[in-house]
């Protein structure tokens, strides 16, 4: 059993949880993910860690409730516990050799980007850093990333605060006027990575977070498959971060949207039980 520490409402709908996890803070890393099961009769599903402490031995996991899981995830408060929670899982992004990056989070996502901004500060690196969510509101981790970024830019697809528009078309000027970027990195939305690796030439290294399907998370299943370069891979174990230029992404939003309706019917269950 995991304990939660600490909740906080981040945004509408966005939930950061703080899990005393001991074992798995000592061996996570940016870029690396766990996968939970909130009950013995709950599905399992993967959540990428948002931030780690080893010294107090806790891991810090940020959500937004788009399903019945996430869902009950939400609805925990500290003290409450997590049965399973398994991890780190995933390969870590290598962080070396990086003088400049663009790091891109969209909506939630911008969470899961927060670690590896982090980590390429520590570095030395100089990081230019693009969030973007649909209004002012939704907008999160804004102090946390100002922290480790040389530069923050905000958009809003509203225009309610920041730029009005999207992360890519920051994107494009900084590649006008900046030509000695060593690596984007993106995180969020299918669309809004798939956008990004259209944009980045080719000979600019651009790495996308995926997060297909998945179940048991060891590549047993292969319900996280993903193709990228023409070949098939495993996003629980040979991502979840791959070369943005290579992916498939029209087949991933395919996959996506396979159980949207049997979700919809289980979150429309699952309220009707807990009123």
């Amino acid at each position: 059993m995991y304990k939660i520490i600490e909740k906080e409402n981040l945004a509408p709908g966005i939930k950061r949880i703080r899990v005393e996890a001991p074992l798995i803070a000592r061996k996570t890393h940016p870029g690396n993910f766990i996968i939970l099961r909130i009950g013995e009769f709950d599905e399992r599903i993967p959540l990428t860690v948002a931030d780690y402490d080893r010294d107090k031995g806790t891991i810090t996991l940020i959500f937004q409730e788009v399903g019945y899981t996430t869902e009950r995830l939400g609805s925990l408060e500290a003290g409450d516990y997590i049965q399973d929670l398994v991890g780190p899982l995933g390969k870590r992004l290598d962080l070396e050799g990086c003088k400049k990056v663009i790091c891109i989070g969209g909506g939630s996502g911008t969470a899961l980007l927060y670690p590896i901004v982090k980590a390429f500060h520590e570095k030395g690196a100089e990081i230019l850093t693009i969030t973007g969510a649909r209004n002012k509101e939704l907008v999160i981790l804004e102090k946390e990333l100002r922290t480790v970024s040389d530069k923050l830019f905000i958009t809003t697809d509203d225009g309610s605060y920041g730029r009005h528009g999207f992360v890519t078309d920051i994107l494009a000027d900084l590649l006008i006027t900046h030509s000695d970027i060593d690596l984007v990195v993106a995180i969020g939305p299918v669309p809004m990575m798939k956008a990004v690796s259209r944009i980045t030439p080719a000979n600019i290294k651009t790495i996308v977070s995926l997060n297909a399907l998945m179940v048991d998370g060891t590549g047993m299943c292969g319900g996280c498959r993903v193709t990228v370069g023409g070949e098939t891979k495993f996003t629980c174990v040979d991502g979840p971060a791959f070369d943005g230029h290579q992916v498939d992404f029209d087949e991933i939003m395919n996959r996506q949207s396979y159980y949207q309706e049997e979700e919809k019917h289980i979150c429309r269950l699952g309220r009707e039980v807990n009123s």
